[in-house]
């Protein structure tokens, strides 16, 4: 009898391992705290919404989910070490568009879409264009016409960012008025370079703070490339208005997990995001961010995610953009 209980655990185990009965533990999640591993500096937007949805996610499963930076290589480095964690449902990435834009540009990717699972889209924020005030451009259209074969330049918050890739995709190939880039350490620089009329024109999300700015009237909104007007900033037009329709783009907040990560916890940990998102104070947190809350089960999130990537995808490979 005793060699017969003794043999029991690793008949179980073999059996777990061998895929005869079904893997436990999900009934049960979460039992221990929770990691989101955020792939870029914290006090940007993706810390600033990781640590909102953290907070309440703890809340609605009662165990503690700590915010974990890891930021480089424009998100890759907290992509890569989410993209090798253990499948538990306890290690989860917090990241941007970047994910999406990242799996064409870097032709030396150490993971593919396929290293992840979408967990939850968060939040979204349309790209824009803003000029400092004194600039005599007072719409996207003027400011095209201002510089058909002309020189001018953009700035963003790096090579490969979003904003980097919209603009230089707008400018190239839709409005034909090619401009030179000029990339920055990040949003707080390329931010100060238009508030001291330094460049001509930024790419930025309305969410990486220019809609502060445009409503205390320190920046001029040209355009969002959105298809309606911003809430956050409706005296700023789209895009079509001045033009140039058919043409969106957005960067976003989005939760992912390791592949294998089982679809039951994938989906407990999906709907306790849905539930913070739907609470009144964070909806508004998110609109004075520039932010709109954005909603949908796990297979929602991955049509979304997958689109993302053929999008951004598309405009890389369109500007005959790489990092090797």
């Amino acid at each position: 009898m005793r060699n017969s209980y003794a043999v029991r655990p690793l008949v179980l185990a073999l059996a777990l391992l061998l895929g005869i009965v079904p893997a436990l533990g999900a009934q049960d999640y979460p039992a221990r705290r929770i990691n989101f591993i955020v792939a870029f500096a914290p006090g940007g937007v993706a810390d600033t919404l990781a640590r909102v949805v953290a907070q309440g996610v703890e809340s609605k499963l009662g165990q503690s989910v700590v915010v974990e930076n890891h930021a480089g290589a424009g998100g890759n480095v907290g992509a890569g070490i989410v993209s090798r964690a253990a499948p538990d449902g306890y290690t989860f990435l917090v990241t941007t568009t970047g994910l999406a834009i990242n799996l064409t540009l870097n032709k030396r990717s150490p993971f593919t879409a396929a290293d992840f699972k979408a967990v939850a889209m968060i939040a979204s924020s349309p790209e824009a264009l803003v000029v400092h005030p004194d600039n005599p451009s007072k719409t996207l259209a003027e400011f095209v016409k201002a510089h058909k074969g002309k020189s001018f330049n953009f700035g963003s918050a790096g090579v490969g960012s979003g904003s980097h890739i919209e603009a230089a995709y707008f400018f190239n190939k839709i409005a034909g008025i090619p401009g030179v880039h000029v990339p920055y350490k990040g949003g707080a620089p390329a931010m100060n370079a238009i508030l001291g009329n330094q460049i001509d024109i930024l790419a930025i999300t309305l969410g990486g703070g220019a809609a502060a700015q445009i409503r205390a009237g320190k920046l001029r909104g040209l355009g969002v490339a959105s298809k309606k007007r911003a809430a956050v900033a409706p005296n700023v037009p789209t895009y079509a208005e001045a033009g140039f329709a058919g043409f969106s783009a957005a960067s976003w907040v989005a939760v992912f997990a390791p592949a294998k990560t089982d679809d039951a916890v994938v989906s407990t940990v999906n709907k306790a995001i849905e539930e913070v998102l739907k609470n009144p104070a964070v909806q508004q947190r998110l609109k004075m961010l520039g932010f709109d809350p954005l909603y949908g089960s796990p297979k929602h999130a991955t049509a979304y995610f997958h689109a993302e990537v053929k999008k951004w995808g598309g405009m890389v490979q369109a500007l005959g953009l790489s990092i090797n």
